[in-house]
């Protein structure tokens, strides 16, 4: 075929002699040396954060925290924790610790790249919080652009994971303080209930015992009027009063010994009744001090919430300087924050929860209260009715002395019937008092009771509602308030490393030079096929295949060099040789192209192009970030699509996309080979500027 022995004589044209042949081998050459440096010198930069130097300054002074569920006291230095975190190597820079004068004069000497200073209340500020005396702690980076620019922006990056480790860590501690209030509240609330349990039971005994004292007052009132009627007939009849005066005598005997057993048994009511007073006055005390954690612990849960609020303030901002450097788009943003507020929303709850809970208990301690006061009044009244009873069995005693007497002698009798018949009256008035007292003491005991019972019902409702967790849940709890949000990484195709990263970007770019320099050497066109009058299309792919093989010896070994020296290896390798190959033979067919066309300017054209696809390909930072006009580009020139395709293709991506960018790159090819066929088939006719050329590279 003519095309093709047109290609084989050019290069026998140019390689004819040493120095072409050693020309050509710098051409190969040049693609392989300008990716594999570059790939090489960028291969993996972060594993070398810790040849940075970064000077530390630690002055704090740290601070003394105190656990709110058992009271004791630790002293804690957050600075120090930070210190051994970053000088562990885990810490990003090579970090050094020195004076802050020391690290100043580091940093503007560029002997540091950054310094970092944590101030001397560092760790009173992150405990001033369970204090109820917030401060918000600081860090203190120091950092120098003239040093370099990227230095300042990874230690930023660093700062900032310190600051998200630390703000985790004391948002975790304040959580499980703040839990911990809860568990002492439940126990304490379940102590309080067990001890309103007995003081139902107690009341309850109080109650019955009561009952049972009506029944007996209600009789013996019964008695004594009773006895003051017959006593009044014993006056009008001396007859008949001697008579009945044997069953009288026995009558007041056991009238006797009842009062008096009545008055024994009721001795030590006074006392019973002053201690159930003094136990429902302690209750209310103890019920006061419940209701006081109550409120602590409203207002703590209160303060989370604005903790919360707060946090969400500063990540606001953060996403928002985020957004502004076009780290993440607004709507990554905006999806962290609804995380944040999906979580505060449960929190928010709790908060509500707990303020129900502490009303319940100051109503709770205003209910034993009154209690209290109830018992109280009971006990005063106790003395009096035990004082009646005493009254009613020494006229018990009267009375059956005074049998005894009738009983002796009916003149006695006779003579004696107005007094017993007046001493009557006062048993019978003082046994009406006491069923009185005892119908007023049965009330108040009943009283008693309901207040009782309704102190333990609202104590069993005020304990269900306050958490009662283990202690895995309470860590797990904390745990989670303090770090509510993680990221988990789902990565569809990897590259490993940056320099992988750059690699599509790096060889498509070396690809276009090689093809560039081809035309140093290799004539677009064979004058001698346009001379002779030739086919434009054959003398077209003869100036085309010569720098195409050629540009086949590049791509094959800087793809070698790439694979086995860089260790870069691509999911599908045979793909990627094949789409370099592709880039490479359509790089040279515009370049022929614009030769053909322009000469020496198209040249400088494609020197030009280069540049341009340089910014508009994508290779380090998304194409969409670059400004107008040159993010329009994008579409239109060929890199973008070599850059695409070798990226799915090096990191396992998708084959359709590679399907497409091949496709374009084919009709760019065939496009780019039917332009110079046209000009080839223009150029059979010399002109004068062709002959003598304005400009000749």
């Amino acid at each position: 075929m003519t095309a093709i022995r047109l290609g084989i004589s050019e290069l026998r044209r140019i390689s004819a002699g040493t120095l072409p042949k050693l020309a050509i081998l710098a051409m190969i050459v040049i693609p392989t040396l300008y990716s594999g440096l570059y790939l090489f010198a960028n291969e993996n930069p972060y594993d070398k954060l810790q040849e940075i130097p970064a000077a530390l300054v630690v002055q704090d002074r740290g601070a003394t925290v105190e656990d709110a569920a058992d009271g004791t006291s630790t002293q804690t230095n957050f600075g120090d924790e930070v210190a051994k975190q970053l000088l562990s190597g885990d810490g990003g820079f090579g970090w050094v610790e020195t004076s802050q004068a020391d690290a100043e004069v580091g940093v503007r000497s560029g002997r540091f790249d950054a310094a970092l200073i944590i101030g001397p209340t560092f760790s009173e500020d992150l405990a001033s919080s369970g204090k109820f005396e917030p401060q918000q702690a600081s860090l203190t980076l120091i950092t120098n652009d003239a040093n370099n620019y990227l230095a300042a922006t990874i230690a930023d990056t660093i700062v900032g994971k310190v600051r998200d480790s630390i703000a985790e860590q004391v948002g975790t501690e304040a959580a499980d303080t703040f839990l911990k209030g809860f568990a002492s509240i439940h126990t304490n609330l379940a102590s309080g209930v067990d001890g309103a349990q007995k003081l139902v039971d107690g009341a309850t005994q109080l109650s019955d015992g009561t009952v049972q004292l009506v029944d007996g007052t209600a009789r013996l009132a019964s008695g004594a009027g009773e006895t003051a009627a017959g006593a009044s007939k014993l006056a009008t009849g001396a007859d008949e009063l001697a008579t009945a005066s044997g069953r009288l005598s026995s009558g007041a005997a056991t009238l006797s010994d009842g009062l008096d057993t009545l008055r024994s048994k009721t001795a030590s009511l006074p006392s019973q009744t002053q201690e159930l007073a003094d136990g429902a006055q302690q209750v209310a005390d103890g019920n006061a001090q419940v209701a006081g954690y109550g409120q602590e612990a409203a207002a703590a849960a209160r303060d989370v919430v604005g903790q919360l609020d707060t946090a969400r303030t500063d990540l606001e901002a953060r996403l928002a300087e985020l957004v502004a450097a076009g780290t993440i788009t607004q709507e990554e943003a905006d999806a962290v924050t609804q995380v944040l507020e999906d979580a505060r929303g449960p929190v928010e709850a709790a908060a509500t929860q707990v303020e129900g809970a502490s009303q319940k208990l100051d109503e709770l301690s205003s209910g034993s209260a009154q209690v209290a006061a109830g018992a109280a009044t009971l006990a005063g009244a106790t003395p009096a009715l035990t004082q009646g009873i005493a009254t009613a069995a020494s006229g018990g005693d009267q009375l059956a002395s005074g049998a005894a007497q009738l009983d002796a002698g009916a003149d006695t009798l006779a003579s004696g019937a107005g007094t017993l018949a007046s001493g009557t009256a006062q048993v019978s008035d003082g046994a009406t008092q006491l069923a009185s007292s005892s119908v007023t003491l049965r009330d108040g005991t009943g009283e008693l009771l309901s207040g009782m019972t309704e102190l333990y019902d609202g104590l069993v409702a005020g304990l269900g509602k306050i958490p009662d967790v283990d202690e895995q849940t309470q860590e797990d709890t904390a745990k989670t308030i303090g770090n509510p949000v993680e990221v988990k990484k789902d990565t569809i195709a990897n590259a490993g490393t940056y320099g992988a990263g750059l690699a599509p970007f790096f060889m498509s770019l070396a690809a276009w030079i090689g093809a560039y320099v081809l035309f140093l050497l290799v004539r677009p066109l064979s004058t001698r096929s346009l001379a002779a009058g030739r086919p434009a299309w054959q003398t077209a792919l003869g100036g085309w295949i010569p720098p195409a093989v050629i540009g086949i010896a590049q791509v094959a070994l800087m793809f070698t060099v790439v694979k086995f020296a860089l260790d870069i290896d691509p999911v599908y390798a045979v793909g990627t040789a094949v789409l370099l190959v592709l880039a490479s033979a359509t790089f040279v067919a515009i370049l022929q192209a614009l030769n053909v066309y322009l000469g020496a300017v198209g040249q400088f054209l494609g020197l030009v192009l280069m540049l341009v696809q340089l910014v508009t390909a994508g290779g380090t930072f998304p194409w969409q970030t670059i400004p107008e006009p040159l993010r329009s580009l994008h579409r239109f020139l060929p890199m973008s699509y070599t850059v695409e395709g070798l990226r799915q293709l090096l990191y396992g991506g998708d084959l359709a996309t590679v399907a497409r960018d091949v496709g374009v790159l084919l009709v760019v090819l065939a496009v780019a080979l039917l332009a110079t066929t046209y000009a080839a088939y223009k150029q059979r006719v010399w002109s004068p500027s062709r002959l003598q050329p304005e400009l000749v590279l």
